[in-house]
């Protein structure tokens, strides 16, 4: 009778041990491939016309914070640029990225599909908000995006991704860490490249169980593609959500401080106006409350006294300095406004679109 050959199952074990060990540290050796760039979209699926955020299942959508995946699923990642396109990328917060909104409900959606004329070319205009606010997590996003080529560049902000303490703790800015210093370094930011709130990876976060989750997470983004090619959907709409705040707090408090001065980061906001193509810089509709302690506040973000005071300090700067620059802080009515005192309704983005779209034509190079 011939003798079937012995499986020794603990040599076995040991070699998948040793296969295993060493292939989770030679991981380490592929921290600076930007794996992100590997995508299915633009390829087999569509591109997202926003960046991936969110984490309900039903949105077919996720946040990442890994920049080359975040432009990566991106359409503007797989758009050349046709001859008669005017490309105008939108920069800012969730209020650009569309809460509560359906994208041809967007600022990006209602340009795109009112057919702007501008230097007479055809505007073609690509929503990169993300819903944080920080100047910082702008700047890093703008500073990726001058690759594609834009021939203007729209930044809405507020004045609550000023304060020097939101700059490196937005998640998009501490999880690129080497992105956050290159930026420090090339515009002279006055802030610390070796801040706490950078996320900093051991070796053994390099090495594969370390980065599983993120590894998880790309794979992830992809298999969401099939879904949201299927559906278009990318957010939850529910039929019922809490309305912005019109009945305040009596607090004249803004990140506890008791002046402005030295507080806001001014230079990160000059550095991305400086940027190599035409900027239009927006002070982004939001509601003024006529609401219980409204005299003190003029929403859940401001306080008067504050807010007041930027405004002024943002007007002499954009003069001082000879940038494109709208004041909408005022424009939407209250009623135009949905969960928060930035989300806009479809009508209220309406009112904005045409604003935006009168300064496109207008300051078009």
């Amino acid at each position: 009778m011939e003798n079937k050959p012995r499986i020794r199952l603990f040599a076995v074990l040991l070699k998948a041990t040793l296969l295993f060990v060493l292939f989770n540290f030679a991981f380490i050796f592929t921290h600076d491939i930007p794996f992100g760039k590997l995508s299915l979209y633009n390829v087999v699926f569509p591109g997202r016309e926003r960046f991936p955020f969110g984490e309900a299942d039903a949105s077919y959508n996720m946040s990442i914070f890994d920049l080359e995946a975040m432009f990566a699923s991106h359409i503007l990642a797989g758009a050349p640029k046709e001859l008669d396109e005017y490309r105008v990328l939108l920069i800012g917060d969730s209020s650009t990225w569309g809460t509560l909104l359906k994208l041809e409900q967007t600022l990006a959606g209602q340009l795109n599909t009112t057919a702007v004329k501008a230097c007479g070319r055809t505007v073609r205009a690509y929503n990169l908000g993300y819903p944080s606010i920080s100047l910082s997590k702008d700047l890093l996003i703008l500073d990726h995006s001058m690759q594609y080529k834009p021939d203007m560049i729209i930044w809405s902000t507020t004045l609550e991704a000023f304060p020097w303490d939101k700059q490196l703790t937005t998640p998009v800015v501490a999880n690129n860490p080497e992105r956050a210093r290159k930026l420090i370094a090339k515009y002279h930011l006055a802030m610390d490249a070796n801040n706490p709130a950078l996320v900093k990876l051991s070796k053994w976060d390099q090495a594969f169980v370390g980065q599983r989750r993120e590894v998880a997470s790309l794979i992830r983004l992809q298999l969401y593609g099939a879904l949201w090619a299927s559906t278009g959907i990318d957010q939850i709409y529910p039929k019922d959500y809490e309305k912005a705040q019109t009945d305040l707090k009596a607090s004249a408090d803004f990140h506890e401080l008791k002046s402005l001065d030295d507080a806001l980061a001014w230079e990160v906001l000059d550095a991305g106006m400086s940027a190599n193509t035409t900027m239009l810089l927006v002070n982004e509709p939001m509601l003024i409350s006529h609401g219980k302690n409204s005299d003190v506040r003029y929403n859940f973000y401001y306080p008067r006294w504050a807010y007041d005071t930027y405004r002024q300090l943002l007007a002499e700067r954009a003069a001082a300095y000879q940038w494109h620059y709208l004041d909408l802080w005022d424009l939407v009515p209250a009623s135009e406004f949905t969960n928060s005192a930035i989300h806009l309704t479809p009508s209220g983005e309406a009112l904005l679109t045409t604003k935006i779209a009168e300064a496109i034509q207008s300051n078009c190079k």
